[in-house]
Order: C-alpha cells, then sequence, then structure tokens
C-alpha cells in the first residue's frame, strides 16, 4: 500500500514551501512581509540610538522592539519545526544569524548594559537578502556567486601583485624621502603606498622632495590603472555566468541546499524529493 501523508506532514510540508521558496503566491507575499518587518526592525533600532527619539518615544520603540523579537522568534521556531534536519539549519550561514538577529533583546532581560549588543541586531538587515528568493532574482544571484568563485584565482594573484609592488614602491619611497619626512620605517612607507595607490589619500604622510613626489605620481597613475583590473576580471566572469541559465527557488528539505533547475524533481546534492 502507498502510504499517505499525515495532516502534520502536510502541513509540515506547506510551512516549508511558504517560508523557504518562493515559486507560490504565498511564499512570494512571505518574503515581501518579512523584509517589511526587517527594515522597520532596524529602522526602530537606528530611532533608538538617537537621544532626543529615545527621550521622547523610548517606551514605544522598546514595545516596538519586543514585538519584532517576538515575531522573528515565531517566524525562527516555524523554519526549525518544518525542516527534516533542524540543527543542518541551526548551523547553517542564516540559521546563525536568524538566532543572533533575536538573542540580544533576550538577553537585555539579565545582562545590564547588553544595550551594546545593539551591533549585533543590525544583523538583521542580512535578512534582506532573501529577496534574491523572489523568482526573477534568484538566478541573478547564482549568477553573481558563480562570477566570484570563478575569479577567485585571477584575483588571489592580483592582490599578490599588488602586495609587491606595495612593499617595492615602499622600500624605494623610504630609501628617497627617509625618517625626516615622516617615513619612519618601510612598513609605514608601505602603509602611504597603499593609501596613495588606492587613491584614498589621507594625507598624513607625503613626500617633500622632487625625487619623492615624481615617484608618488607614478604610484598614483598606476593606482588608476589597477582599480579597474580587479572589475575587469569579475565582469568577464559574469559574462560566462549569465549564459547559463536560471534556477528555482526550490529548497531542499533534507540537507537545505538551493539553486536547483526550474523542472528538478530531486536535490542534486543529496538525492532527497524535493516540495
Amino acid at each position: 500500500m502507498i502510504s499517505r501523508p499525515t495532516d502534520r506532514g502536510r502541513i509540515r510540508h506547506r510551512l516549508h514551501e511558504i517560508i523557504f521558496e518562493a515559486d507560490t503566491k504565498a511564499g512570494k507575499w512571505f518574503d515581501v512581509i518579512l523584509i517589511i518587518c526587517i527594515v522597520s526592525s532596524v529602522l526602530v533600532v537606528m530611532l533608538d540610538s538617537v537621544a532626543t527619539f529615545q527621550e521622547r518615544y523610548g517606551l514605544y520603540l522598546l514595545w516596538l522592539e519586543w514585538g519584532f523579537t517576538l515575531l522573528f522568534t515565531a517566524e525562527y521556531m516555524l523554519r526549525i519545526s518544518c525542516v527534516k534536519r533542524p540543527l543542518g539549519y541551526a548551523a547553517s550561514f542564516l540559521g546563525v544569524v536568524d538566532l543572533l538577529a533575536i538573542l540580544p533583546t533576550y538577553v537585555s532581560l539579565f545582562v545590564p548594559g547588553s544595550q551594546y549588543l545593539i551591533v549585533i541586531r543590525v544583523l538583521r538587515v542580512l535578512r534582506v537578502f532573501r529577496v534574491f528568493k523572489l523568482a526573477t532574482y534568484i538566478g541573478e544571484a547564482s549568477t553573481l556567486v558563480q562570477a566570484l568563485q570563478a575569479s577567485r584565482k585571477k584575483i588571489t594573484i592580483f592582490l599578490l601583485t599588488i602586495l609587491t609592488l606595495v612593499i617595492i614602491f615602499g622600500s624605494l619611497m623610504y630609501l628617497v624621502e627617509g625618517p625626516s619626512n615622516g617615513f619612519t620605517s618601510i612598513p609605514r612607507s608601505a602603509y602611504w603606498a597603499i593609501v596613495t595607490m588606492t587613491t584614498v589619500g589621507y594625507g598624513d604622510i607625503s613626500p617633500k622632495t622632487n625625487p619623492g613626489q615624481t615617484l608618488a605620481s607614478v604610484i598614483m597613475i598606476l593606482g588608476y590603472a589597477i582599480i579597474a583590473v580587479p572589475t575587469g576580471i569579475v565582469t568577464a566572469e559574469l559574462g560566462i555566468a549569465g549564459q547559463k541559465k536560471i534556477v528555482s527557488t526550490q529548497v531542499c528539505p533534507e540537507c537545505m541546499a538551493e539553486g536547483h533547475d526550474p523542472d528538478a524533481i530531486f536535490c542534486k546534492h543529496c538525492s532527497a524529493r524535493l516540495n
């Protein structure tokens, strides 16, 4: 006999489809409402850090913060309950972010001065990236990730080359200008070379002699050319990755993997059946 799913299994299946996927109307609405709540909660945290708002509306902001915390807690518990491997989700990147997003409010009940953990609450902004689960954008997000992964070796070589140039130019500037003009060591001169090559130009150290200024001019011109290199590398990989087909928003209920083909029936990572 073919076993039929129980009512509990159907409910869990439906919750997983709504919370983790965006192929359905309910799933899309869930993502949109969640993003609105995330942005609103971050806005509340930001306003609470302003003295004038805190003095006038501190109590209201506190109640709003607790309201969002309870809402996100319920969402976190629903996510845990509708996956087949709760510990796998809890240990994943988004799972850890979800937990860190709600902990500071509860910690403030037991640890005085825990308002400094407000920085951790800003991690809720990372939830905004769930907008990429909307079917229109998830393919573009996958393309960007693939392009960055494909170009990592070229970027690594590029960074090693820059590091070599920084050491060379820093050493030359140390020899040309010397401690009397602020270049007290090769590491400090290398710092100046980084600031100059990246066109930041803090101005805390500057060459005073003609040879030093000539060398600085060369580094400045070289800096403009160097900035364009990583952009070109990633752009080329984007063109290649963009030719690949779009993926769906389905999330495997077993291993939580994403990026499946629109017509996929089974997960390509663990072979579990998709919703």
